[in-house]
């Protein structure tokens, strides 16, 4: 399946849409809703500004699409100073509200993507937190965050992302499935569910239904973890891979969660080489 040509458009108009005033992040994020992969998430943004302000006095933190601020929390408490992006409208608005009076933490409003290239700054940490699956061209939005945003000896922080499907065993496949519809089944949703698998399964994609634009992983079959660890085996010094399952049903990955195939990945790429 393939977007259409007007992706970055789409993905602005869509994340306006589905993440208005009173959307709830959590109810459809595994990384916010179920503690022990919170907890995992928040270790390693404490792990990697601790790392930095080890060396020096201020760690500079990227964070790109961050929703109602969730992690922003986390670099506050881990000393970080935060920039949080945000396209949605009224997310954006969220953050200025929910920050302000804050002076460590820079709120920027980026319909396109590309405000954090124009403003020209450096970073020591960049974030992305379950953003990846969303941007069209991810590897070339990583690359550009890699080689232009990130200071020598920085480190980028992904996690959240669906692992690449033709790349998981059909079990798998069905298995991850199933857990989906059994959460939509929960959020009686089951018949838009079901309608957004069957025009997948038929190739078709629709740039008016939000479920197409929001999930973007679906649309391209995931994310292709190898092709972002080449990236970054390139252009840091280490790298380390996480590799989990999560589900948004909190029964299925309480119960599961520790045995079931990996559906889902995070990277961890410190100490960014100069060039």
């Amino acid at each position: 399946m393939t977007p259409s040509p007007d992706d970055g458009r789409a993905v602005t108009e869509s994340q306006n849409s589905a993440h208005g005033d009173g959307h709830d992040y959590t109810v459809g994020s595994p990384h916010l809703r179920h503690a022990p992969i919170r907890a995992c998430l928040d270790d390693r943004i404490h792990e990697v500004i601790g790392d930095v302000l080890r060396r020096q006095t201020r760690c500079d933190v990227l964070e790109v699409g961050a929703g109602h601020g969730s992690f922003t929390d986390t670099v506050l408490r881990a000393g970080g100073a935060p920039t949080v992006t945000e396209m949605s409208r009224a997310s954006f608005e969220c953050l200025k509200q929910r920050f302000q009076g804050v002076p460590d933490v820079d709120v920027v409003f980026d319909p396109d993507g590309q405000e954090t290239t124009r403003l020209g700054r450096q970073y020591d940490v960049v974030l992305l937190i379950s953003v990846i699956h969303h941007i069209p061209d991810y590897v070339g939005t990583v690359t550009t965050i890699c080689d232009e945003l990130l200071r020598p000896g920085g480190c980028v922080l992904t996690f959240q992302d669906p692992l690449w499907y033709p790349r998981q065993r059909a079990y798998a496949r069905t298995i991850s499935q199933s857990a989906y519809l059994a959460w939509r089944l929960t959020q009686g949703e089951l018949r838009r569910g079901l309608a957004t698998r069957w025009r997948r399964l038929r190739g078709v994609y629709d740039d008016t239904e939000p479920s197409d634009l929001v999930e973007y992983h679906v649309v391209r079959q995931g994310v292709d973890d190898h092709a972002l660890i080449d990236l970054f085996e390139r252009r840091f010094e280490t790298l380390d891979v996480m590799r989990y399952f999560s589900t948004q049903s909190p029964l299925i990955q309480g119960l599961g969660g520790n045995r079931l195939p990996p559906n889902t990945f995070g990277l961890l790429a410190k100490g960014r080489v100069a060039d």
